[in-house]
């Protein structure tokens, strides 16, 4: 065990902002547990202004409030938020990256440029599911599957585009094809050109992530002698895509913004 977690007094609050590539997420928590979740588009943390707007409610609501942490893969969003914190809050202001101590060891050619999502996943996995191997799917804008053994270590990963992506990426680069949105496919192959754009996003997206489980947990197992491996998977997209895959992965609510709170525990000044 590399570092063990240093629980949060049930009475000590923390903000915890996650700035996705479409999606920002803020979460207030007391302890361990999330007292509240919104969500807005990522554009609106963008200036001063629009994150004070947002946070400046909570802050409000919770003068005992001195700490924060950020989960970002928004480089242009996070001194915005960074320096708005910073100036409003008294006490600790973290950022997710890989310098930071972890609770797994990460094996990366660039670890400054593993998504801080990705690290916060990885924490949450060794945190909830300790001395089991676990594959963790995060399926949002882009679809990453990471994988951990249950030694600890980092074994690697894959990134593949997300539904929405995928979609935008056929409306933008072809003369008529629609934007549709994404949705659970009623059957298996559509009678419209909205049905078949949909079906094929989708139906796509569920097998292959399918076949790379089999593939995955075959190699695990025979390869790296693990028995026991859990499939978890977090992301907008994670309940429509989970509820269609064969491997009935479990889906895990609030995984970043869960990972990132544990991470600001490990990484707190031990004077908390």
């Amino acid at each position: 065990m590399l570092f063990s977690d240093q629980q949060l007094p049930a009475y000590t609050p923390l903000l915890v902002v996650e700035t996705g590539n479409t999606i920002a997420s803020i979460a207030l928590f007391r302890g361990n547990e999330c007292l509240e979740v919104h969500k807005v588009p990522s554009s609106v943390m963008s200036s001063r202004e629009g994150v004070s707007a947002q946070l400046e409610p909570i802050l409000m609501k919770q003068p005992d409030l001195r700490d924060a942490a950020l989960c970002s893969v928004v480089p242009l969003l996070d001194q915005v938020v960074i320096d708005y914190l910073r100036s409003h809050l008294p006490g600790e202001v973290v950022k997710v990256t890989s310098s930071m101590q972890l609770p797994f060891s990460l094996h990366y050619d660039s670890p400054g440029n593993f998504g801080a999502d990705r690290i916060a996943l990885c924490a949450l996995s060794r945190l909830l599911y300790p001395g089991e191997a676990v594959i963790a799917l995060d399926i949002g804008t882009a679809i990453t599957v990471d994988v951990l053994d249950s030694g600890e270590d980092y074994l690697g990963g894959l990134i593949m585009p997300g539904l929405d992506l995928m979609a935008k990426a056929l409306h933008e680069h072809t003369a008529r094809l629609p934007l549709v949105g994404i949705e659970r496919p009623e059957t298996l192959v559509g009678l419209s050109t909205v049905e078949c754009i949909r079906n094929g996003i989708v139906l796509s997206c569920v097998s292959g992530i399918d076949g790379l489980l089999v593939k995955i947990k075959k190699w695990l197992r025979e390869e790296c002698g693990e028995e026991n491996i859990r499939v978890i998977a977090a992301g907008g997209n994670a309940p429509l895509v989970a509820a269609m895959l064969d491997s009935s992965p479990v889906v895990e609510e609030h995984a970043v913004l869960r990972g990132t709170r544990y991470l600001f525990s490990l990484n707190a000044r031990p004077s908390r």
